[in-house]
C-alpha cells in the first residue's frame, strides 16, 4: 500500500509539472507574440521632403508675413502619408500673436488642420478642399490664453497618392512692436 501512495504521489506531481510547464509555455508563446506585434507596427518618422511648388509658397508667404511683423520660429517640410496626421508640438506664450500656416501636396483633395491646447481641448480646426482658392494652404492666427504646450496636426487626403505627400509646417510670431490685432 505504501508502494501504490507513492505512485501516485510520483503521478501527480508529473501532473503538476506537465500543468506548470504547458502554462510556461503558453506564456512564453504569449509574450513572444507581443512582442512581435509591438515590433510589427509602423512607426511614422518625420523626414523632410522637396517639392518646388511648395518652396515657391513657402516663399511667399514668408515675404508677406515679414512686412506684417511676423518672424518664423520653426519650419519644417515633412513626409507625409494620405490620411494620417502628423502631429507637430509646440511651445507657445500666453498673450503672444502666432501665425501658423500648412501647406499640401498640390494634388491631394483634402487638408485639415486641428490644433489642441494642453488640456486636449481642440482650439482650432480648418479644412480646405482641392477647389477652394489657395485650397492647399492652410494658415489661421492664434493668439493663446496661456502660456502652454499645443499640438498642431496637419493631415491631407490623396486617393491616388497614398504615402511620399510632401507638407510644410511653419510657425510664425508677430514681433512685439507689431502686435496688434490679428486679421481673419
Amino acid at each position: 500500500m505504501q508502494r501504490n501512495h507513492t505512485i501516485i504521489l510520483t503521478h501527480s506531481s508529473n501532473t503538476t509539472r506537465n500543468i506548470f510547464v504547458k502554462k510556461l509555455h503558453l506564456l512564453i508563446a504569449f509574450l513572444l507574440l507581443s512582442v512581435s506585434i509591438s515590433f510589427s507596427q509602423e512607426v511614422i518618422r518625420v523626414q523632410s521632403c522637396s517639392d518646388n511648388l511648395i518652396s515657391k509658397q513657402v516663399d511667399s508667404l514668408k515675404a508677406m508675413y515679414a512686412k506684417d511683423g511676423f518672424i518664423v520660429l520653426k519650419e519644417s517640410s515633412i513626409t507625409m502619408q494620405s490620411e494620417y496626421e502628423m502631429p507637430v508640438i509646440v511651445p507657445l506664450n500666453q498673450g503672444s500673436w502666432y501665425q501658423f500656416v500648412f501647406i499640401g501636396d498640390i494634388s491631394s483633395k483634402l487638408y485639415e488642420v486641428r490644433m489642441f491646447d494642453y488640456n486636449e481641448k481642440q482650439v482650432v480646426y480648418q479644412k480646405k478642399k482641392w477647389g477652394d482658392v489657395d485650397g492647399n494652404i492652410i494658415t489661421y492666427s492664434y493668439i493663446p490664453q496661456f502660456s502652454e504646450y499645443h499640438i498642431m496636426k496637419p493631415v491631407q487626403v490623396n486617393k491616388t497618392k497614398k504615402k511620399g505627400l510632401c507638407g510644410y509646417v511653419m510657425l510664425l510670431k508677430k514681433t512685439a512692436e507689431q502686435n496688434s490685432k490679428p486679421n481673419p
